[in-house]
């Protein structure tokens, strides 16, 4: 089995962006490793171990998703809403595509957009196949012949599977209007610095300056989620003026500047977990906050606190 160890942070992120559940990519991966070595005398070296490990886990993650369910954020489920209403009943907790700690699971090159909530949601829309096929080519780097051995089918069925994908990538992204553009390492702790100062000092004015003017704010468990400024600061000031006087703790999600947020305790003695943060930028603005509310799932994963006190610091981690 420690042989087979080597791989299972690629592994994660792989499973991760299939599932779109990180502790569900975690199940997986084990289950990958231990049929890996209960086969490892099978494998006959046609090719590569890193192929043959790959197989397997594909082979995991079609059997968990063969129940056909799709995991989404929001926006995939329903019209943007005003910022002043209130945001209605909770939904279940597997609908949603989850956060992943840390920069990316697999520790290698293939972060930045290839781990980002918005890409592995719109991952979701992919057939499962085709899905694998995408992410094997794309962000690992898998050559066709390999996914073509790995699938059990020829390079040019393979080819074609990733051109359908590619092709429904791109027009999700299209309806979605996605802005992404690159900023350096400097500017997104910056940004990330400015939107907790801001955020803790409750500052709408410099919260409107920092985000783009059609930014997003999401709320999972909740299908409620709004676009623009306006409906962010309507519900700021709102349904979620509570929020005034927060505390942010910096963490890493999804290869982005994120922050356990905690509201203030009603006795005034400490701060309680409320939502882990998920910022998305793109240039010099913010254009998506995601707000998970499942703390108590959420902020051990992340390494956050059970509760702060006025001494924690501020700041951020990118």
């Amino acid at each position: 089995m420690e042989g087979l160890e080597q791989y299972r942070g690629e592994l994660t992120g792989y499973c991760y962006r299939m599932l779109g559940a990180y502790a569900e990519a975690e199940d997986a991966v084990q289950e990958t490793l231990v049929r890996a070595w209960r086969n490892i005398e099978r494998f006959e070296g046609r090719s590569a171990m890193r192929t043959w490990v790959y197989r397997i886990a594909t082979n995991v993650c079609l059997d968990a998703l063969a129940a056909g369910k799709r995991r989404a954020l929001p926006m995939d489920l329903a019209a943007a809403s005003e910022g002043g209403t209130a945001p209605g009943a909770p939904l279940d907790g597997a609908l949603w595509v989850e956060p992943c700690p840390s920069g990316d699971p697999e520790g290698s090159a293939t972060a930045g957009e290839s781990v980002r909530l918005a890409f592995v949601a719109v991952l979701q829309h992919l057939p499962p196949r085709q899905r694998a096929t995408l992410i094997l080519r794309d962000v690992l780097g898998f050559t066709a012949r390999e996914v073509a051995d790995l699938h059990g089918t020829t390079v040019a069925s393979a080819n074609s599977a990733l051109q359908r994908a590619r092709a429904t990538l791109a027009g999700r992204r299209e309806n979605a209007a996605e802005r992404v553009s690159p900023q350096s390492e400097a500017t997104r702790r910056v940004l990330a610095e400015r939107y907790a100062a801001a955020f803790s000092r409750y500052d709408m004015e410099e919260l409107n300056m920092l985000l783009h003017v059609d930014a997003t704010l999401c709320l999972p468990p909740y299908s409620k989620w709004m676009r623009g400024i306006g409906d962010i600061r309507a519900w700021l000031t709102g349904p979620a003026v509570g929020c005034r006087g927060s505390r942010l703790i910096p963490t890493v999600a999804n290869g982005t500047a994120a922050f356990g947020q905690y509201r203030p305790d009603p006795d005034g003695t400490n701060y309680l977990p409320w939502a882990l943060q998920v910022i998305d930028f793109s240039g010099d603005r913010i254009t998506g906050i995601t707000a998970f509310r499942d703390t108590e799932r959420l902020f051990p994963l992340f390494g956050l606190p059970e509760h702060v006190g006025e001494d924690d610091r501020l700041g951020a981690r990118v």
